[in-house]
């Protein structure tokens, strides 16, 4: 039985209108056109099958008694682990990271309104997934002015499918998300669903001036507006983000060796960086170099590490990057822990800078 002939027309009404209603509580402020798009195209078409971790496994769920009302939660489904989509997956289950999702439906309903789409804009999409996103932008747009790139081949046929099943015909593209896709620029928007470092060259490139970027920068979302400088400014949306990183379908994840050459005592407790808004705040003094996971820290650029444990912290080369943790607390509390919506980021052709300018006018800048 599929599950358009499992569900009548009325509880599928229902379960949109329910979600619909979820995500516009879920925000101060949303566009009644978004609130729309979700009250009108179904999720559940987009996301046939996905996983559930049971004790440290993902095991694949479809459809049962309970999946639908699952599907229209405001929850991350995981739909595709270690390159194993959850339609492929085997009983035993998979272990590994999570490489493909569909995106918590109140932040993708923030992320949009960000967007502010209007019909006949052009739009990029980086990150077709599921197709669920781009869906929703055909609904905006107009599905004739939509592209979204993908890195696999597996995601970008099945979402181009599940689109076309729905009524949906955008451009669906197996590409490097960070090369954009020239082809149909220049866009009035361009959107991403993955989280990068840096904004890519290519996309400030592709996007028409005066349009909109909107893309997770590490642990938050910026708006950046395009200006006929080359440059993209902008602010940063209040609510933290956790996004997959940005892949090309080739790279895989690196696992630097941790150097334990010694440990100390901590002035701060490792789990403050569980604290979006300092980890945001963190992050930006620790640098480009240094990647975090959690409340590890490697930089690449001379192979030091630092890892807290409990009060003790274990470190590896050169120097001590939990100095640097250490003293953007007592910073952060200074300043009297600053909002990441308070923050502006900028990006162009002579670099990214993310900037705050503190009540009493002191300005801090820092390289992305």
């Amino acid at each position: 039985m599929t599950t358009t002939s499992r569900y009548g027309e009325d509880q599928l009404l229902r379960a949109r209108m329910a979600l619909a209603s979820e995500v516009e509580r879920g925000s101060a402020v949303l566009s009644s056109r978004v609130v729309e798009a979700f009250l009108n195209v179904s999720r559940h078409p987009f996301v046939p099958v996905f996983y559930r971790e049971e004790s440290g496994v993902h095991r694949s769920w479809r459809d049962d008694e309970v999946w639908l009302r699952e599907v229209y939660a405001d929850r991350v489904l995981v739909t595709e682990v270690d390159g194993v989509h959850a339609e492929d997956a085997g009983p035993e289950g998979v272990s590994g990271p999570a490489t493909s999702s569909s995106t918590l439906p109140s932040l993708m309903a923030d992320m949009l309104d960000a967007l502010d789409v209007r019909p006949g804009d052009r739009v990029l999409e980086i990150g077709a997934g599921t197709g669920y996103n781009a869906a929703l932008l055909c609904h905006l747009a107009g599905a004739a002015h939509v592209t979204t790139v993908d890195r696999t081949e597996r995601l970008v046929a099945t979402a181009r499918t599940r689109l076309r099943e729905a009524g949906f015909e955008p451009t669906v593209v197996q590409a490097d998300g960070a090369d954009g896709y020239p082809a149909a620029a220049p866009y009035d928007r361009i959107i991403a669903t993955c989280a990068v470092r840096r904004i890519p060259r290519a996309w400030l490139d592709q996007c028409a001036p005066g349009g909109l970027i909107v893309a997770p920068v590490g642990s938050a979302v910026a708006r950046l507006t395009k200006l006929t400088d080359g440059r993209a400014v902008g602010r940063f949306l209040h609510r933290p983000v956790g996004f997959m990183p940005l892949r090309d379908g080739t790279d895989a994840a690196l696992e630097a060796p941790e150097q334990q050459a010694n440990s100390r005592a901590t002035e701060v407790d490792p789990h403050v960086l569980d604290d979006p808004g300092f980890a945001f705040w963190a992050d930006l003094h620790l640098g480009p170099t240094v990647v975090r996971d959690g409340h590890a820290l490697r930089d690449d650029a001379d192979g030091s590490t630092a890892r807290g444990r409990g009060r003790t912290v274990v470190l590896g080369g050169p120097r001590d990057l939990w100095r640097t943790v250490e003293a953007a607390h007592r910073t952060w509390l200074d300043r009297n822990r600053p909002r990441r919506e308070w923050f502006t980021v900028e990006a162009g052709p002579e670099g990214q800078f993310v900037g705050y300018t503190a009540p009493g006018g002191a300005r801090s800048r820092w390289d992305l």
